[in-house]
């Protein structure tokens, strides 16, 4: 792995997602909190206008803006479009390489702890997720493959990812989860700089992981506009990264029926009843847990 030598660490991606925005405001404020001597630091805030309007965005998801096609389109201006464009500036200066890292930092409604989320299985990343769940055994890794196409800030770099705390409610601040986020953030960068030294030890570990394997809808119904027509089971809610066996309950109707998981193996739930994503239609993302040795 060659030297790190520039980290960006970006708040407010979302406009209604605080914990990052007030983390960043706080690097901001005092950056000596993320200054390492073997690298360069940035703190940047990202749904400028969204934040200020306490909004997840004004006009689209700014978390869906970074395709290169996108990027690259002159003609596309809504307001999510522009400020990702100057993301890009600001993250690869004129005749300056690209930040080799970007830790983009989110929160969730659903029951995430402190969870990870990788493009993909880069060995470097796997063993980050090793060191600190070792750590840390409320970090959790996700790898969703899918996402290196879907216009996330994240896959930008070679080693992007995200930082996706929760359960917390949009608008509101946890202190714990808050301070959890702040020491998960210092723990990353001082791995940096002990790679960077050399003084990370390269032998093998294992490290559980959480693969994506597809997402699911509510229940709908055909007229009225495909209206949902059943919720998270109560069974089912706040279970994130817990085991889902065919034939558990996974929705209940409005009529007080339930609805059976009906695949073939057990999977494990993520992302379960994300406030955001009722208008993306996603009831959840389901994984298989597996174990690498990185």
């Amino acid at each position: 792995m060659s030297q790190i030598e520039r980290v960006a660490i970006i708040g407010g991606n979302h406009g209604n997602e605080l914990t990052g925005i007030h983390l960043v405001k706080r690097f901001q404020q005092y950056p000596n909190l993320i200054n390492r001597a073997s690298f360069e630091t940035l703190a940047l805030l990202g749904n400028l206008k969204a934040i200020e309007e306490g909004k997840r965005y004004i006009d689209k998801d700014l978390n869906r803006c970074f395709t290169n096609q996108g990027l690259q389109n002159q003609q596309l201006s809504s307001y999510e479009d522009t400020r990702a464009k100057a993301i890009q500036q600001i993250l690869q200066p004129q005749n300056q390489p690209f930040v080799d890292v970007i830790v983009d930092l989110h929160s969730t409604t659903a029951n995430m702890g402190l969870s990870l989320i990788f493009c993909d299985l880069h060995p470097f990343l796997l063993r980050l997720g090793a060191y600190l769940s070792s750590i840390n055994p409320m970090v959790k890794v996700f790898v969703n493959q899918q996402s290196r196409e879907g216009g996330f800030l994240r896959s930008l770099c070679e080693l992007g990812f995200v930082i996706e705390v929760g359960a917390v409610a949009q608008n509101i601040l946890n202190a714990e989860l808050f301070q959890q986020t702040e020491q998960l953030i210092y723990a990353i960068l001082d791995y940096f700089e002990g790679c960077n030294q050399g003084n990370i030890p390269q032998g093998n570990s294992t490290l559980t992981l959480y693969q994506y394997i597809e997402t699911i809808d509510y229940p709908r119904s055909d007229a009225y506009g495909g209206e949902i027509q059943a919720m998270i089971h109560p069974q089912l809610q706040f279970r994130d990264y817990e085991p889902l066996n065919p034939g558990d309950p996974m929705f209940l109707t409005f009529e007080g029926k339930d609805i059976f998981y009906e695949g073939e193996f057990t999977v494990y739930p993520i992302f379960i009843n994300e406030a955001a994503y009722y208008e993306k239609g996603i009831a959840m993302y389901l994984t298989q847990k597996q174990q690498e040795v990185v």
